[in-house]
């Protein structure tokens, strides 16, 4: 039976998907890389617009966050990342590295 108040990533996702969040970013050398437009954006050019947190059902130590992002320039999209003890160390400090006052509260980008 699933529980009506678990999330998943996939949820979530499509969630943001609906309202124009269709971008899919990596990490890659200290920049936020847009898959398709292959765009680089350091860290000050990055918003969140809101972070997740999901623990494995399975293994609690299975954990990973979506961030759900909008850059400088307009794009909007996930980066669904591990946190795990085996995590990619490098997409972590990247996302330590954006500015606190591009963490958004509304949805909206700061101008």
């Amino acid at each position: 039976m699933k529980n009506k108040f678990a999330k998943h990533e996939r949820e979530i996702i499509d969630k943001y998907q609906k309202k124009g969040y269709t971008g899919n970013y990596r990490v890659d050398y200290n920049s936020l890389v847009d898959l398709d437009t292959k765009i680089n954006y350091p860290p000050q050019n990055v918003y969140i617009v809101a972070e997740y947190r999901f623990e494995g059902m399975s293994n609690p130590s299975d954990m990973s966050i979506l961030y759900i992002l909008e850059t400088k320039d307009g794009s909007k999209g996930t980066v669904l990342a591990n946190y795990s003890p085996a995590r990619n160390l490098e997409t972590a400090e990247f996302f330590k590295q954006i500015p606190k006052e591009n963490y958004l509260k509304d949805n909206t980008k700061a101008q």
